[in-house]
């Protein structure tokens, strides 16, 4: 059944979403055991096949995806249709070893371009939008699927890429763009560099900004939307699931739709794997329902969040995932405790003269972790002097220790000194590895 931007799939009562869920998982299933030798051997390894697979409640049978399955099986190898049919190949930006590669139908491409346009017409884009994308285009997911979700809605799209800050702003002002794509890291950056130029935002078009790409706070919302003047929503998204389009807010902001016609979520314990109850806090793991080339099951994201199953004041049923709070394979151990760099990005925002720049450095004294955490301030208090200087690190020092449970030393660095990135942030430097 074709994916649309209506609320055909999102107003569901619960009953209907999970027996379309159960419908569409068995057909997933059976391609998938069919025609992927990964698969059929996980589920030969458990003496399992598809038709055992009878109730939702059956999904805990099935074995985890993970990333290392794709790369095992790179390039093609987790494909569940012939090359002659895949349309379009993209691949994730890993870091390490060779990229994961996607792959798209003709029908995934237009599945894919419907959930894009659900959640940005959820976050107000109409067909009235002229919509630039600031997301660096190529083998990465994000950029292709913002702009052809736009196109789905009929908003005029402007693919600027990433990049080229001052000509970013030009085209805003010249041509009236109402509508931001990027990274919240990379809005930051362009509110920066217009307070430079002396370009008041609201003199811009700007009324929404779609953002994704990296786990952001709401403070660093607050931030965006009062520097540059529109309404700031989070989506998200992963190229192993789709691309962007697997979740996104609507105007009440208080948490992302996760498309449940077209994906199953679970929160499990990232250390015993096992599934955790409604609203825990745990690694989101995604089923796909609707993809043709490239079905997951049980695809382990990695990301750590939460599930809220409550009705929403939009009139959306479909559950909804908090922000990400970070990743289960990336997140600080410092002295036993688990750390999250938007935790500290949290503290740093409600401290008056703290720039919203930052990092972390991790690094091993001995038997002992050490945090340090740089972070930007206004030249007044980097100039300032000792003593005042002193006591305002000991304040930010204070608050990190509380929020955090474990202490940390804090460095003041001077605006701009911390490098800038395009596309998401480099938050973390962590020595212990090296």
């Amino acid at each position: 059944m074709e994916l649309i931007w209506d609320q055909t799939y999102e107003c569901m009562e619960r009953e209907e979403i999970q027996q379309l869920q159960l419908e569409r998982l068995q057909a997933t299933l059976n391609r998938a055991y069919k025609n992927v030798t990964c698969y059929r051997n996980k589920f030969n390894e458990l003496g399992i096949v598809p038709e055992d697979i009878q109730s939702l409640l059956d999904l805990t049978k099935l074995p985890f995806t993970t990333k290392e399955d794709l790369r095992l099986n790179y390039p093609y190898g987790m494909f569940a249709v012939p090359l002659r049919e895949v349309v379009r190949i993209h691949s994730s930006s890993g870091t390490t070893g060779k990229p994961t590669v996607v792959g798209y139908t003709k029908h995934d491409l237009k599945t894919w371009s419907g959930l894009v346009a659900r959640f940005m017409t959820a976050a107000g884009v109409t067909h009235d939008d002229v919509v630039q994308i600031a997301f660096g285009y190529g083998l990465f997911t994000g950029a292709f699927g913002l702009h052809y979700g736009s196109e789905t809605i009929g908003a005029s799209v402007i693919p600027m890429s990433s990049g080229n800050t001052e000509k970013q702003i030009m085209i805003m002002q010249d041509y009236k763009s109402t509508a931001l794509v990027c990274t919240p890291t990379y809005a930051i950056t362009l509110a920066d560099k217009m307070e430079r130029m002396g370009i008041d935002p609201k003199n811009l078009s700007l009324k929404v900004g779609l953002f994704g790409g990296e786990p952001w706070s709401e403070s660093m919302r607050k931030e965006i939307e009062t520097r540059l003047c529109l309404s700031a929503t989070d989506n998200y998204g992963l190229s192993e699931v789709i691309g962007p389009g697997v979740a996104g807010e609507c105007s009440c902001k208080c948490g992302m739709h996760i498309f449940e016609d077209a994906f199953i979520p679970e929160i499990i314990d990232p250390e015993t794997c096992q599934v955790l109850p409604p609203g825990s806090v745990g690694e989101l793991v995604l089923t796909t329902l609707t993809k043709e080339a490239l079905p997951m099951i049980r695809y382990r994201t990695r990301d750590i969040t939460s599930l809220d199953y409550s009705k929403c004041d939009c009139g959306r049923t479909l559950v909804r995932m908090k922000k990400t709070m970070g990743r289960s394979d990336d997140m600080l151990i410092i002295k036993g405790v688990n750390v999250f760099p938007s935790q500290i990005e949290e503290v740093l925002f409600a401290i008056e003269g703290c720039e919203p720049h930052y990092q972390l450095v991790v690094d091993r004294i001995g038997a002992m972790d050490e945090l340090e955490v740089r972070i930007e301030v206004t030249e007044n208090i980097f100039f300032d002097e000792m003593k005042k200087q002193r006591a305002f690190l000991e304040m930010v020092e204070k608050k990190i220790a509380s929020m955090l449970g474990v202490g940390a030393t804090v460095k003041l660095v001077e605006p701009n000194s911390i490098p800038r990135q395009e596309g998401k942030a480099s938050r973390v430097i962590d020595k212990r590895k090296i």
